[in-house]
This record gives C-alpha cells, sequence and structure tokens, in this order.
C-alpha cells in the first residue's frame, strides 16, 4: 500500500458514499425478506420465560453484545454467552426456559455449531440471524431470520460491514418490535436506566425538580395584560399563573393564549388577565415521581403543573424542561 499516494477528496468522498449505499441496499433487501420467521421469532420471545442468550463470535460476538444490551434495557432479560466460554463450562446458564439468538452470517462458523448439539439437548429454542436458511445452523435453528446474500462493503467483499449492521438492524427490530408489544414505557426505561441523566431526574419527586418562591411567574386576575406580557417575559417559560385576591391559583395564561388573542385582532391592552386566562390549570402533588409528572404532561399535551398547598395557592411548578433537566432551553418569546 502506497501511502505517499496524494489524496483525491472527490474519490474520498464517493467511496464512503459507495460504502454507505451498499449497506443500505442490504438493509432494504433484509427488510424484504422479514415474514413469517420474524412473527415466529417474536411469538416465541414474548412468551419467553427465561430469558435471551445471545451468542455470535468475531465482529458478530461484538453485534451479539449490542443486541443483548439493547433487549435488557427494554425489559426483556438477556445476557451474552460467547461460544469459545460456552464449551468450557458457561453452557451452565442456558436452561430450557431460555430461548437462544446466534449471529452467523455464514451459519457456517465453526465455534457456533460446535455448540449446537448441546442446546439441542437443553432442548432450548434457536432463532438464528444468517443469510442461508440452508445453512447448516439454519437447518438446525427454530427459526431464521434470513438475511438474503449479503454483499459485503469492500472491494472484495470479505470485511464483515454489510453483514454486521444488518444483524444490528435486526436485533434492534426484534427489541423494538417486544418493547412496543410489551407496553414499555419511558419511565420502564428510566427505571433500566437510574445511572443515566433522564432516568436520574425522572426517579426523583416532583419536589426535587419544582421551581418555587419567585421563580413562580404570577398575576392577578385584574392585571392588565401589559403586566401579564412583563411577567412570562421576566421569569422566561412560557406562561403565568393567575391569582385571585387570596392568592388563590385560579387560572393560567400562556404565550399561546397571547399569540391567538393577537391572530383574533384583539385589543390585548384593554383585557384583563381574568378574561383570558385558563381555569383551573392542572396540577400534581409534590410526593409524586418525576416520572408521573412527565406522563401527564404527555397525556394532556401541556408543558407545565401546578403545586398547591392546602388552600390552593402555588407552591410550586413544574415544566417540561425541569423535569428532562432541559432548563437552559427554557422557553423563550
Amino acid at each position: 500500500m502506497n501511502t505517499k499516494t496524494k489524496l483525491n477528496k472527490k474519490r474520498i468522498i464517493s467511496e464512503a458514499k459507495r460504502v454507505i449505499n451498499v449497506e443500505i441496499s442490504n438493509l432494504v433487501s433484509a427488510s424484504k425478506c422479514l415474514g413469517n420467521g420474524f412473527f415466529k421469532a417474536i411469538e416465541l420471545l414474548v412468551s419467553c420465560k427465561g430469558k435471551v442468550i445471545v451468542t455470535g463470535i468475531g465482529k458478530s460476538g461484538i453485534i451479539g453484545r449490542k443486541i443483548s444490551t439493547t433487549l435488557a434495557s427494554t425489559g426483556t432479560p438477556s445476557t451474552f454467552l460467547h461460544p469459545g466460554e460456552a464449551i468450557h463450562g458457561d453452557l451452565g446458564m442456558v436452561s430450557k426456559t431460555d430461548i437462544v439468538l446466534v449471529l452467523s452470517n455464514s451459519g457456517e462458523t465453526e465455534e457456533i455449531l460446535r455448540i449446537i448439539p448441546s442446546l439441542k439437548k437443553i432442548g432450548v429454542p434457536i432463532i438464528s440471524i444468517t443469510s442461508s436458511q440452508k445453512s447448516s445452523l439454519g437447518l438446525q435453528s427454530t427459526v431464521v431470520l434470513d438475511t438474503g446474500p449479503i454483499c459485503e462493503a469492500d472491494p472484495f467483499s470479505l470485511v464483515p460491514t454489510s453483514s454486521t449492521t444488518t444483524a444490528l438492524v435486526l436485533g434492534d427490530a426484534l427489541a423494538i418490535t417486544l418493547l412496543t408489544i410489551k407496553g414499555f414505557q419511558k419511565e420502564d426505561y428510566a427505571f433500566y436506566h437510574p445511572g443515566g441523566n433522564l432516568g436520574k431526574r425522572l426517579m426523583l419527586k416532583v419536589r426535587d425538580v419544582m421551581q418555587t418562591g419567585n421563580k413562580i411567574p404570577t398575576v392577578y386576575q385584574n392585571s392588565s395584560m401589559e403586566d401579564v406580557i412583563s411577567e412570562i417575559n421576566r421569569k422566561n417559560i412560557g406562561f403565568t399563573l393567575v391569582l385571585d385576591k387570596k392568592s388563590r391559583v385560579v387560572g393560567i395564561i400562556t404565550d399561546g393564549d397571547l399569540r391567538r388573542l393577537l391572530a383574533d385582532k384583539k385589543d390585548v391592552y384593554s383585557i384583563k388577565a381574568g378574561e383570558c386566562m385558563t381555569k383551573n390549570p392542572l396540577g400534581i402533588s409534590e410526593d409524586n415521581l418525576a416520572v408521573q409528572a412527565l406522563a401527564t404532561m404527555e397525556e394532556k399535551e401541556i408543558t407545565c403543573l401546578v403545586i398547591r398547598d392546602k388552600y390552593g395557592r402555588a407552591k410550586g411548578i413544574v415544566h417540561l424542561h425541569d423535569v428532562l433537566g432541559k432548563r437552559q432551553f427554557a422557553y423563550e418569546l
């Protein structure tokens, strides 16, 4: 290889695009192969009483590890089994309540085929991702996810590229289809990711993320719209609460309300806050989890909730950005 060859930008970009297009073409072909095999695989996985054990060697093994972690993080118990370690005792982790997902492009990988008889003896169902149903692996599998013939992206079709990408995407398809069928929710994802930023925030209580004191935007029912706009601008979260004479929360005005007033060509400065507010804004208890606040806001398609004290006064507010930790992207008029 001549490393002193002058680099040609156009040629380099063209080669990169060719690689990407080759891999896309393989994914399209694999998508067209989806059918009864994928359905049967999902049937098996949905009814699995144990765990999904993913196995593969080399580059396929790396992809297998990723598929296993994706399954585990989305509510399907899973672990990775290295076929080399399997024949030296790790097969003991496999039980008949499990399902084994095997990755092998050729379906003739020696290390994989060596453990198939033992898996058969255990009685565990085998789902394989391979390019040939008639391969040694395909013929011994309970269900085959056939990718169709694979063209690797290198000029010689030797380097695992398209095959690993296709296996990865099929693994994602399995995991996300299972996630959808099981009704897996954002709060479930947070539970399995307590170390992540989102997981940490969603497992907090509302009181831990709500804003209090002078951070709460408020006006009174008889406040002018000039005061309303000023308060929304000053607090910079896209709304203000409306209070009665006893400082109880009776309504809310959002910047969307202001836009609608202007669109109706109304003289906004002649209107009082109590005349255009939305009455009785939704609230939540400070003892609820932040994830419950998020679920309520998503369901009602709103961006904030009010925390009231026993007298109906504003004790705090929780905004969508507070829950997601995106206060730096707070709403600006």
